[in-house]
């Protein structure tokens, strides 16, 4: 998997960048707020046909243009392993309308469709998420993983909550019809009810097993990065919680439905499912110094990485492209040349990094990386930015 080059129009303060790739490593070097991390999203659109940070797409499009365009040309693996002729990923985005997204000369009816051609993971502050927000944010980590080499999955998934919202607004119904007069009696909904939950139980149980799957196989992965990293005798868990563990979901819905009444929304179901991250046998988040919380989350995404090379089971060779946006921050100088030892072997693909000093930046990869470094242009590229406009250096 390599992008060749890159097009940009009017993509947040990138008003027009025309690059070309190293296959191996493309550094980024500048101040922050330049447009280093806005590149990476460009490319992070490209794949996932969103943004990693903004939800709206009009967010995205300069503050005073009409349109954005992002446009990247591909190096394919096909099924022998060997690389297929260049193929173009076009997204296109205008203020008022629904946004243009092509594989090649194909427009996409859904853009569910495209996620996993271009499989890719993102490291970046943000991860941060992952252990100081709640649930929902170590829910969209299992997803965004599964969906990649699963699509019946991300077909499931959005079924599934489809359903939930169905029956939350059902409950909503009840609770108000059941707080009017006297004189306005609701009518039962324990039919309505069925029906819902009955179509809930099969995407819930598919769901429940691939994410269970995922990561058994996920952790020992993450394990090992982990201990490579931060040469330490620490003990990082990942454990994966569900209520489809113990208990059968059609008869638990049918249980709570009381208690939903009065909660408003549904209890029960795998949008609960929780991804504990723990250092020995307590919380990461209280535990965790933000040194060991930094190497914790970019084990996490290394296995995430190495999971969807090996994961891929209709193409050879599809090593994920690897965005590292700010990744050296808070961490000690032997984890970060691990770091660096670890992505520049051949278990990873394509990488974009990011860094605010060149030279940091050289003394980080060079004596680490192949014996070429920095200056061999055929495994490494450097780009200064300053003012959304990149220079190759």
């Amino acid at each position: 998997m390599k992008l060749r080059e890159l097009h940009i129009i009017n993509f947040k303060n990138i008003r027009e960048a025309d690059l070309t790739f190293s296959d191996k490593l493309n550094c980024f070097v500048g101040q922050n707020g330049q447009g280093k991390t806005n590149l990476l999203d460009a490319i992070y659109y490209l794949s996932f046909t969103k943004s990693a940070f903004n939800t709206i797409d009009s967010q995205n499009i300069h503050h005073d243009a009409d349109f954005a365009m992002v446009q990247g040309q591909y190096l394919l693996p096909a099924s022998s392993g060997s690389l297929e002729d260049p193929v173009q990923v076009t997204c296109a985005i205008r203020r008022g309308q629904k946004k243009q997204f092509k594989f090649g000369k194909k427009d996409y009816a859904r853009m569910l469709e495209h996620i996993g051609r271009i499989p890719l993971v993102m490291v970046s502050p943000e991860d941060n998420q992952l252990i100081a927000e709640g649930s929902d944010e170590r829910r969209r980590f299992l997803d965004i993983i599964i969906g990649q080499t699963d699509r019946a999955y991300l077909e499931h998934l959005s079924l599934y909550n489809a359903l939930v919202k169905q029956r939350n607004a059902l409950l909503k119904q009840q609770a108000d019809a059941v707080s009017q007069p006297a004189t306005a009696t609701p009518q039962p909904a324990d039919d309505l009810f069925e029906v819902i939950e009955m179509q809930m139980v099969p995407h819930a149980q598919y769901i429940f097993g691939q994410r269970k799957t995922f990561v058994e196989a996920f952790v020992p992965l993450f394990a090992d990065l982990y201990h490579t990293i931060a040469e330490v005798d620490e003990q990082p868990k990942l454990t994966y919680r569900s209520q489809l563990f113990d208990r059968d979901l059609a008869e638990a819905l049918q249980r709570t439905r009381s208690r939903d009444l009065i909660l408003g929304w549904t209890s029960q179901g795998i949008h609960k499912d929780e991804l504990e991250l723990q250092l020995g046998d307590y919380p990461l988040r209280r535990v965790g110094s933000q040194g060991q919380q930094k190497t914790y989350l970019i084990a996490m995404k290394l296995a995430q990485a190495l999971y969807l090379s090996m994961y891929q089971p209709s193409l050879a060779d599809n090593r994920p492209i690897l965005l590292l946006d700010d990744i050296f921050d808070k961490l000690d100088a032997s984890r970060v040349a691990r770091i660096v030892d670890l992505v520049r072997d051949d278990r990873f693909g394509q990488i974009f990094l990011t860094d605010t000093d060149r030279q940091h930046l050289t003394e980080i990869v060079q004596p680490h990386g192949s014996n070429a470094g920095l200056q061999d242009e055929s495994s490494s590229k450097v780009f200064y930015v300053s003012g959304g406009d990149f220079r190759a250096g």
